[in-house]
Formats: structure tokens, sequence, C-alpha cells
């Protein structure tokens, strides 16, 4: 295997666990992509984004570095200030 991308599809083809763990992650990656390219566009640092969603620092830092799954809540509590939403969307 060269690649990411090749690994990815190799995983995905031998273990089905495998394969929704990282469809699982690449969808929450999306998710926080979108929060902090939102949160840099308005100018705001995580520390103003985490008083405004009354939650810690810490927790915003966490969940943009991808260290912890965060609850759908505190996805919703982290983008209403954005002006972000949750949508589901059939596959």
């Amino acid at each position: 295997m060269r690649t990411w991308e090749d690994f990815k599809k190799n995983a995905k083809d031998v273990n089905p666990k495998v394969k929704e763990d990282i469809e699982e992650m690449e969808a929450l990656a999306l998710i926080i992509s979108a929060i902090i390219e939102k949160r840099n566009e308005l100018g705001y640092s995580q520390r103003e984004l985490a008083e405004m969603c009354g939650l810690p620092h810490s927790s915003v830092a966490r969940i943009e570095a991808c260290t912890v799954k965060p609850k759908v809540e505190t996805l919703i509590k982290i983008m209403k200030p954005l002006g972000l939403t949750l949508a589901a969307v059939a596959l």
C-alpha cells in the first residue's frame, strides 16, 4: 500500500467494523473542520467560542484536535454561536 487512501480502501474491504469506524471518523472530521473554518472566519479564538458555549476551553480544544468524540449535544452547543447547524442526509 502506498497511500492513506489505499490503506483505508483495503481496511474497509477486509473488515466491516473497521469500515464503519473509518467512515464515522471521516464524518466527524468534516463537522469539526467546518467548526474550525467558521470559527476562524469569524475571528473567534477557541477560548472565546468556549465562553459563548458555556464550555471549558479545554473541551473545545480537544474536540478541534479530534482527541475526543463529542456528543451531538456538545456539537450543537458549539455550532450555534457560529451560525452552523447539524443536518441529517440520506446516503
